[in-house]
């Protein structure tokens, strides 16, 4: 089935994520700690991703896919047939919709592979029920992954599917390098008909090509997104994007010597003492906020290169192979001692960007992008978003938001994903903690995609040592 989105009403990819069957493979089957049936999370905290402050002693009624009935416990009637699960002492959010979510890998000196197995499994157990993979290397790889998800052959999230990268004649040898704008529309309008829901411009692409590869997506339903350089943020919103990564990270338009189609070098150097709240920013986000632009938060893949930032932590080594592993703590090591990293004031930097683009009214999502050297995995990445964010001065229930029904706005499915009320998809993470006190998603339990409750600790262990590999 294609995935083809119009840029006001995904009604083909709602449609999808309301029919999905509840078949499982028998060999995933033992990773399943809840059932779908008619299931009443008891008495647990609930932070639901509107933003609200969280709510104790919340019951939430499940049955089949969706959820049914949200309260105060005592105020929900529970079926006699209800398998009741005691909840307290324990936060349920929604399921995270990563919006910068690779299904590939990069880390090491030089690796990469694609990770249909350990990487879809990753996402999952950390809470992750929907990404975006926002750029593919292996297009087909991610389309039938999806598909195999869909059928429940394979455990994974809801996924949206990317076409190849597109860029200019100086990318690497992965992406489409694009000779011209006819190319650009070529190259969308074939990928567009195999299915894909996205497209992502990557930094040496021009303004002629960005925008045909634009109006060749939206004319086939489809969207843009981009990790750019040669081209500014305004310039792209000019152009109609759809969505912008990375934050502060690619915007090189604040460069004073910044010229057209052109990537300047280290055009961050002196963003240490960018003024947010100036009126050069405040133009870049009243543009992005007044054509319906969205910003995606990638901060993890960044604080892995910035020197003085606490030690990587030692759970991301454990999952990953032996080999990469002992590469990756070798750099980690080097970055953290400040060797080619990111300057810790610019990295300060891009968290106040953040937040003034959500003060100013700008819709920011997150997403982890596994890329790099290979210390932010799938997943994991996405739970150290979680306090990156809270280090950037949100709330914790601005946070989880932010990495909830803000992604499910970008993608056009917020009215079936992304928050904790009746009638919408059961996809939820039950964590066995106070999410507030702990301030981390390490706890995560069980994962619920479509009403089923995964066991996250299990998945875990069935890809330990596999990630960057398989």
């Amino acid at each position: 089935m294609k995935l083809i989105l119009s840029r006001s009403a995904p009604a083909l990819i709602l449609t999808l994520l309301a029919s999905f069957a509840p078949i499982i493979a028998q060999e995933s089957s033992q990773f399943v700690a809840i059932p779908q049936g008619t299931i009443a999370l008891t008495h647990a905290t609930v932070i639901d991703g509107t933003g609200s402050p969280s709510m104790t002693d919340q019951t939430i009624l499940i049955e089949g896919d969706r959820i049914t009935a949200v309260g105060a416990s005592g105020s929900i009637r529970i079926p006699a047939t209800a398998n009741i699960i005691d909840a307290s002492g324990k936060t349920v959010i929604p399921g995270l919709v990563g919006l910068h979510n690779h299904s590939y890998y990069t880390g090491g000196n030089g690796r990469a592979a694609q990770l249909s197995f350990s990487g879809s499994r990753l996402y999952l157990a950390s809470g992750v029920t929907t990404i975006r993979t926002t750029g593919a290397q292996q297009p087909y790889a991610e389309l039938n992954l999806q598909r195999e998800i869909e059928a429940g052959r394979v455990i994974g999230p809801t996924m949206f599917a990317t076409g190849p990268y597109l860029t200019g004649e100086q990318g690497p040898q992965t992406m489409t390098r694009l000779e011209g704008p006819e190319q650009a529309r070529r190259v969308v309008r074939y990928w567009a008909e195999e299915g894909v829901s996205w497209f992502k411009a990557y930094t040496w692409i021009s303004r002629a090509e960005l925008g045909a590869a634009i109006e060749e997506a939206h004319a086939h339903g489809v969207k843009v997104t981009a990790h750019l350089c040669s081209v500014g943020y305004r310039e792209a919103v000019a152009l109609g994007i759809d969505n912008l990564e990375h934050g502060l990270f690619a915007n090189s338009e604040y460069d004073p010597n910044k010229q057209p189609d052109e990537c300047p070098a280290g055009f961050r150097s002196d963003y240490a003492n960018l003024d947010v709240n100036g009126p050069e920013v405040q133009a870049t986000f009243k543009d992005m906020i007044d054509n319906d632009v969205a910003m995606t938060s990638t901060l993890v893949v960044y604080e892995i290169s910035v020197a003085g930032r606490p030690p990587i932590e030692e759970r991301i080594y454990d999952v990953l192979a032996p080999e990469i592993a002992e590469e990756v703590r070798e750099i980690a090591v080097a970055r953290r001692a400040g060797q080619g990293a990111i300057d810790p004031d610019v990295f300060a930097k891009a968290m106040e960007y953040e937040r003034a683009f959500v003060d100013a009214g700008g819709l920011l999502a997150a997403g982890v992008d596994p890329t790099g050297y290979g210390a932010a995995p799938p997943g994991y990445g996405d739970q150290r978003n979680y306090e990156l964010l809270l280090e950037a001065g949100f709330s914790p229930e601005k946070v989880v938001q932010i990495m909830s029904l803000n992604g499910a706005k970008v993608l056009g499915i917020d009215d079936e994903v992304g928050s904790i009320e009746a009638g919408k998809i059961a996809d939820l993470v039950m964590i066995d903690a106070d999410l507030e006190t702990v301030r981390n998603l390490h706890a995560t339990e069980i994962v619920f995609r479509h009403g089923i409750g995964w066991d996250s600790e299990l998945l875990i262990e069935s890809i330990r040592g596999l990630v960057g590999v398989r």
